[in-house]
């Protein structure tokens, strides 16, 4: 089950490994990606950090960490096209995934309606 942020990234979780990635309403918002910018393996980080830089024909917008973690691994599709992220946000152009995160990380953070209605206003 996947769960949202006010910032507008999904985190996914398996295990007590978390996949994050951001929205398609906020690949929308942001026009056409042209450069992202991951985190590095092992880092530790804060929920709430910011993590990533995403960079479109608009603006440069910080990704913030929906949850507290290690970063296990990055996602190379969308630093090495990112007309990935434009395409599929929600699948495959994911950007990193963090180890040690628990089902009760997520609590505070929005399900799949909660987030549909946040964004309608």
């Amino acid at each position: 089950m996947k769960r949202y942020t006010t910032d507008h990234e999904w985190i996914e979780l398996d295990g007590d490994i978390a996949t994050v990635g951001i929205t398609t309403f906020a690949q929308d918002q942001l026009g056409d990606i042209v450069y992202v910018e991951l985190p590095e393996i092992g880092r530790t980080v804060e929920q709430a950090e910011s993590v990533a830089t995403v960079e479109s024909t608009k603006s440069v917008s910080d990704i913030y960490s929906p949850v507290a973690g290690e970063v296990a691994e990055i996602n190379s599709l969308p630093t090495d096209d990112p007309a990935k992220l434009n395409a599929d946000p929600e699948v495959t152009a994911w950007l990193f995934r963090l180890r040690g995160v628990t089902a009760t990380d997520l609590d505070g953070l929005m399900t799949a309606t909660e987030y549909e209605e946040f964004c309608a206003g």
